[in-house]
């Protein structure tokens, strides 16, 4: 019960940061980094893009095709991903590519073709190697091209339309059955011939006038890819998806979104305008950063960003889970902390497995990482824990949007975990370079260092400098000054000038600074 209501009510915010670089978008759940977008000025390929591909090889052996898309890896289309659809599809593609006309021709009049069997061969269907008109539905990972699909969809605020299909389906997250009856009425009064219509969850409690103004503009979009195709010469893109910032909005605004703040003038204009159309009545969420610290450290992000990525990550009790990743899956592994709940050694694991539960569902949704993930939790004997943590596993992701299934704790204490991978997995070093080693893992032994120092101080003194002070490390500062003799001493008695030395404990080990009598450094 308690895992619901944490779910039910969440605080979101949206931070957005716009960069030279591009545009990084932070979702906040309660204060709490979720998710982390960029979005670069020069990303070529997104998921719901639509571009008009050329048939490059058929591969029988895989019952698939590779197409040309402008990638410099071909995309990959399987047979299960032509859409039954398949023959109209590529009708529709030739005949708007053909058509002459300024004005698209009326779609609600265009002949459906006969659906392909779903047992078919892909060589049957783009036989002949035909342009065919793609939509991306994975962006490329490492070194694969996009992943494609012939089953067209385009996503609106309350609904998405599926060309060559007169089907209307509802949200099965729509609870109410009145509600999802009234809404497949008022969808199937008012949409067009040849198109199918899927009614999204953000449509409950809606009007016939807010459903019919948000169909028009995807039956609007529709009527641009027909022009957009007219003379168009494969490879090339067809229609763009939203920017990610838009797309975002439009997947997550939900009544319980009370902040979007941008630090940039032109992305607030876009954000408000998006705002006052698809819900006037939260307008006043949208607000435009001008401060002088950067938007990201003003809203504790960057803290976040350097404590949530990395190979460990620290919780508040005091565990702490490891993340490591192999080609074809994801590890990770649970260990326990410092802090105890109790002397029972079956309740500290729960406890502490309910905590990385909790943090794993956000590092998935963080990082994006999908695929396979198996976690390996903290041994539990009791059937009935281990229940507990599947049901709790299951409510922590239950926020997350892309597609995923938990299965059971296996005899093992392992946790298998699939997670639907739509773009290449978020990682950020927060490594930083030593300044001592650059990163060797080594540095300078204490007698090259002693004589690096003494070759300094007689190049200086040579140079007529008197009355140096050299300001080191604290540990070197006790290796030079120790001892009534010390190596300080030598330097000053052999060089026959005044010799101090200074500790700063801001300095890293082998950093040196040299100074004269008037204390100005001396640069080398």
């Amino acid at each position: 019960m308690c895992i619901e209501l944490k779910v039910a009510f969440v605080n979101k915010e949206l931070i957005i940061n716009a960069a030279p670089t591009g545009v990084e978008i932070a979702l906040l759940e309660n204060k709490k980094l979720v998710e982390l977008h960029h979005e670069k000025t020069d990303a070529n390929f997104a998921v719901g893009d639509l571009y008009l591909g050329k048939v490059k090889k058929l591969i029988p052996g895989l019952n698939a095709a590779f197409i040309d898309v402008g990638f410099e890896k071909d995309a990959f289309l399987h047979y299960t991903d032509l859409s039954p659809y398949a023959r109209s599809l590529l009708k529709f593609t030739q005949q708007c590519i053909v058509d002459k006309s300024e004005i698209p021709f009326d779609f609600s009049k265009f002949e459906v073709e006969p659906e392909i069997i779903k047992t078919g061969k892909i060589n049957e269907v783009l036989n002949g190697k035909p342009n065919v008109l793609v939509q991306i539905l994975k962006e490329p990972i490492a070194a694969k091209g996009p992943r494609l699909s012939c089953e067209i969809s385009l996503p609106g605020r309350f609904v998405v339309i599926t060309p060559f299909n007169n089907i209307v389906a509802v949200s099965k997250k729509i609870h109410s059955s009145e509600e999802r009856k009234r809404l497949q009425k008022i969808v199937e009064a008012i949409k067009t011939k040849n198109f199918g219509v899927i009614v999204r969850t953000a449509a409950e409690g809606k009007n016939t006038a807010e459903l019919h103004e948000d169909l028009q503009q995807l039956l609007e979009t529709w009527k641009g890819i027909q022009k957009n195709l007219r003379n168009a010469v494969a490879p090339t893109r067809i229609l763009s998806e939203e920017d990610k910032t838009t797309s975002i909005l439009r997947d997550l605004l939900t009544v319980d979104f009370n902040h979007i703040i941008t630090n940039d003038k032109n992305i607030y204009d876009d954000t408000l305008s998006y705002i006052r159309k698809i819900a006037p009545d939260k307008q006043d969420i949208v607000a435009h950063y001008h401060n002088g610290l950067p938007i990201f450290d003003q809203y504790g992000i960057t803290k976040q960003v350097k404590a949530s990525f990395g190979k460990t990550v620290n919780l508040p009790s005091g565990a702490y889970i490891i993340i490591e990743h192999t080609e074809a899956l994801h590890v990770i592994d649970v260990n326990s902390g410092y802090k105890s709940i109790s002397n029972n050694q079956e309740e500290n694991a729960v406890e502490t497995n309910m905590e990385a539960a909790e943090e794993i569902a956000r590092q998935l949704r963080l990082r994006d990482i999908g695929g396979i993930i198996v976690v390996d939790f903290i041994d539990m004997k009791l059937p009935e824990n281990k229940r507990k943590l599947q049901e709790a596993m299951e409510g922590f992701m239950q926020t997350d949007r892309a597609k995923h299934a938990v299965l059971p704790i296996s005899k093992f204490g392992l946790m298998q975990i699939t997670r639907q991978r739509m773009r290449p997995e978020m990682n950020i070093n927060t490594s930083e370079i030593c300044p001592s080693c650059n990163g060797s893992g080594k540095i300078t032994s204490t007698i090259l260092l002693q004589d690096e120092i003494e070759k300094r101080l007689h190049y200086l003194v040579t140079h007529q400098h008197k009355n140096l002070t050299i300001y080191v490390h604290p540990i070197v500062y006790s290796h030079l000054t120790k001892g009534i003799f010390s190596i300080s001493w030598k330097w000053r008695r052999k060089l026959k000038t005044r010799i101090k030395v200074k500790a700063n404990s801001d300095y890293y080990l082998t950093e040196l600074h040299f100074f004269d009598s008037n204390e100005e450094e001396i640069k080398f």
